[in-house]
């Protein structure tokens, strides 16, 4: 698959997650499989401010490639400036729209998934987004709409294609979803209909396991996936995925064993890059996420959710016995499960839908990351 100039070797996208698709996680899943692996979402505004912590998240190894990070933003001058400043610096070869966060603090300002209920707003950021970046893709990711009743994804289909986006992922949710209930894969169908054919169409949305990665192309048409929750505490999901869409067995699912020196070179990374104490901590999470679905007791499950140390998680994670992935806990949920939830939206967002005013002043002020 490409994506404006650039070969993909395999049609699988990592989606951008806060905290966790940072270079080390990039890295390590790389090793498993092609795709293309986005950094986590970065506030523009914030990213043309030139803040310290949103300089460090739009940050890459330095032998990544292709380097493909995600911005969000409300503001269509934060916007155009921040893929500027990014082109300029050499720092991407890639850029992401995000069109699709569920959170409160994004869509509270009138970003994230809530953005695209204003046609002419959402026009206007990705005109600046595409016409600052040259030759550099652009990129878009959203939601099926805000709720039931206000549905936008074809639209803002229809409007990314005509100005020149090279690719538009689809999570099959809407915001107010959040992660509840399944996947609306036939969305992803519709949407693939209306974008012209040389614009690739990503579903996105319970892909577990390589077998759905399959079946969601069958049944939607759609050019390539994009892996979130499925692939926390499974980078090797990715090879898994390119074995079976080259038409190879897939590998047999890990033990034990086999995923105790993946953990380790997992937080060894994190430690590379961020330090003793905050690379521990970064990994505390991840631990449940790599051995949920296996015979692991809840006392050493709360252990290793506070270890402090490297050297205490060697300890704890080799003093587990051995077990295979029982095969019904291969599609277990990872992550967040929450929903549906009350979307916070700016007073009066709703109330025209071609209104293009920006809904605050700080609203591109979000913290980066999600």
């Amino acid at each position: 698959m490409k994506i404006g100039p650039i070969d993909i070797e395999s049609p699988v996208i990592l989606a951008p997650m806060a905290g966790v698709t940072n270079a080390p996680f990039r890295r390590l899943c790389r090793q498993f499989g092609g795709g293309l692996y986005v950094n986590e979402m970065v506030s523009a505004r914030a990213l043309v401010e030139g803040n310290e912590k949103t300089l460090k998240l739009a940050s890459f190894d330095a032998d990544e490639s292709p380097r493909s990070l995600q911005l969000a933003g409300v503001d269509p001058h934060y916007m155009g400036e921040a893929v500027t400043r990014l082109i300029d610096e050499g720092r991407v070869d890639h850029i992401d729209i995000n069109f699709g966060c569920p959170v409160k603090k994004v869509t509270k300002n009138g970003g994230g998934g809530a953005l695209p209920f204003k046609r002419p707003l959402f026009t206007a950021v990705v005109r600046a987004a595409v016409e600052a970046a040259g030759t550099v893709p652009i990129t878009i990711k959203m939601r099926v709409g805000i709720d039931d009743d206000h549905i936008t994804y074809l639209d803002a289909g229809r409007i990314g294609a005509d100005l020149g986006v090279a690719a538009i992922a689809l999570h099959g949710r809407t915001v107010e979803q959040l992660y509840s209930g399944k996947a609306d894969w036939s969305t992803i169908a519709k949407l693939r209909e209306v974008v012209p054919s040389d614009i690739p169409v990503l579903g996105n949305g319970d892909i577990w396991e390589a077998q759905d990665a399959l079946d969601m192309i069958d049944q939607t048409g759609c050019d390539g996936v994009v892996i979130g929750r499925g692939c926390l505490g499974r980078p090797w999901l990715f090879g898994e995925l390119q074995a079976a869409l080259e038409g190879r067995p897939i590998p047999d699912a890990k033990t034990i064993a086999e995923v105790r020196p993946i953990m380790i070179e997992h937080v060894e990374g994190l430690i590379d890059w961020f330090g003793d104490h905050k690379g521990i901590r970064e990994f505390r999470k991840h631990t449940a996420w790599y051995l949920k679905g296996y015979p692991v007791g809840g006392e050493m499950r709360g252990k290793l959710g506070r270890i402090e140390s490297l050297e205490e998680l060697q300890e704890l994670l080799w003093s587990i016995e051995d077990a295979p992935l029982p095969p019904e806990n291969r599609r277990v949920a990872r992550g967040h499960t929450r929903g549906p939830q009350v979307v916070a939206l700016p007073d009066g967002w709703l109330n025209d839908a071609h209104d293009d005013a920006i809904a605050s002043p700080d609203g591109d002020s979000a913290v980066s990351g999600g």
